[in-house]
């Protein structure tokens, strides 16, 4: 048993390995200045803020811009399409790196395989602006490649960005075109985690690739996919704001109003930058919330958890 206090044993613990802890700083430092240090501003969400009093002169006003934020239609509407969006991302966008990762693990020819992660890796890491302008031109009433291909089955061209009814599956098609590719690596780097002892031992017993992949493969990765889902819950309220903004217009917003687009209108546009700090508040508790549930709900039936 060491004699030393633990006061000493964390300063001789320190002094040891100074230099690993010099290289972990700047990332402590970006962290307070960048995330810990703007969370003071959070109390401009209970006060009648003045951009000339600044925020310690203003007057608290409690939960006052709450309550009107919760009898905002606008906001009740920008919250539902969030939910709405979020849930079919969720639910149709989240399996797609999964199937595009096993697909991956399947291709036999490393050529093309190499060729086709290519491909489906690239929309990540094209700018939104750019992914946008791909999308309002493929969809263009005069000259988009959609609009031509209904033409030729005799059809009126569809103004499809301005009905507010095209709007969501658009958006989610795009996002999962975007991101789905690059998602993969994720699961693709599982799946090379898993033994080849496992497969081996499935030959021999005569299995064949779609039993060895549902017996062996999807069981190995179900962690990682258990935990990537908890933190896509905690992401449930975080909507695309850039490529929202570049797609939707006052004709979608019934469809297309989410809660960020809600709080840039008020905040930058409008000026109400308390009323908007309430809102944002709102989305960030909601989200730990979710995370907290998710986590706990996962790491009591599955054993699986972030903590």
């Amino acid at each position: 048993m060491s004699s030393l206090s633990r006061p000493q044993r964390i300063w001789k613990h320190l002094r040891r390995e100074w230099q690993l802890y010099l290289m972990l700083l700047p990332t402590v430092i970006w962290l307070l200045v960048f995330l810990y240090k703007p969370m003071y501003g959070l109390q401009v969400a209970f006060k009648d803020y003045s951009i000339f009093r600044g925020v310690a002169g203003s007057p608290w006003i409690g939960f006052e811009h709450f309550q009107v934020l919760f009898g905002n239609d606008q906001f009740i509407r920008a919250l539902k399409n969030t939910v709405i969006i979020s849930f079919y991302s969720l639910l149709i966008g989240f399996p797609m790196p999964i199937l595009l990762a096993l697909m991956f693990n399947e291709v036999l020819n490393q050529k093309f395989k190499k060729s086709a992660q290519t491909i489906v890796y690239l929309p990540h890491f094209i700018s939104s602006v750019i992914i946008a302008g791909i999308v309002i031109t493929a969809f263009s009433p005069s000259a988009g490649i959609v609009n031509t291909v209904i033409g030729w089955f005799g059809m009126d061209p569809i103004y499809f960005l301005t009905k507010p009814e095209w709007f969501r599956p658009i958006f989610i098609g795009t996002g999962i075109w975007q991101e789905a590719g690059f998602q993969s690596i994720v699961y693709l780097a599982a799946i090379a985690g898993v033994s080849p002892t496992l497969y081996e031992s499935a030959v021999i017993d005569g299995a064949s690739r779609w039993q060895m992949m549902w017996k062996i493969t999807v069981p190995a990765i179900l962690p990682t996919i258990i935990i990537m889902l908890i933190i896509r819950i905690g992401n449930i309220l975080e909507v695309s704001f850039e490529m929202i903004i570049l797609l939707y217009q006052p004709a979608t917003y019934e469809t297309a109003d989410v809660v960020n687009t809600f709080i840039f209108r008020q905040g930058i546009q409008a000026g109400q930058y308390d009323f908007a700090a309430a809102a944002g508040l709102f989305n960030a508790v909601v989200a730990f919330v979710l995370v907290i549930t998710a986590n706990s709900l996962s790491r009591r039936y599955s054993r699986v958890s972030l903590w």
